[in-house]
């Protein structure tokens, strides 16, 4: 019988906010320095879209933290996911995941090398 898992949702971030997530319980980050309370929800990718999404979002990212993927099993998550545009004028559509996501969604952390 053929695996049917769905894909799991990437999302790119910073470790700090990852271990800040860890300790509450909740990771509530939409984007690169925007809070899921700022978006209405969380930015995530396929792996495909990942080195796009890295690129505009942390080009030559030079930060005190180093950065990580966050691999999320969408069947764990309790808020809904929508697969959207990212922008008006595209048709490619991203997963958004509207509400918080929970760190036993989280099934890899992986170092992001860009």
């Amino acid at each position: 019988m053929p695996d049917t898992a769905p894909e799991p949702l990437l999302h790119l971030t910073e470790r700090s906010l990852w271990e800040a997530a860890k300790a509450s319980g909740t990771y509530e980050w939409s984007t690169r320095g925007r809070t899921l309370a700022e978006v209405g929800f969380i930015h995530c990718s396929a792996r495909h879209q990942l080195p796009r999404v890295a690129a505009f979002l942390y080009g030559s990212y030079q930060g005190p933290d180093e950065l990580v993927v966050l691999v999320v099993d969408p069947t764990r998550l309790t808020a809904p996911i929508r697969h959207e545009p990212g922008s008006p004028d595209s048709e490619e559509t991203f997963p958004h995941v509207y509400g918080a996501i929970e760190v036993g969604a989280v099934v890899g952390v992986e170092r992001w090398e860009g």
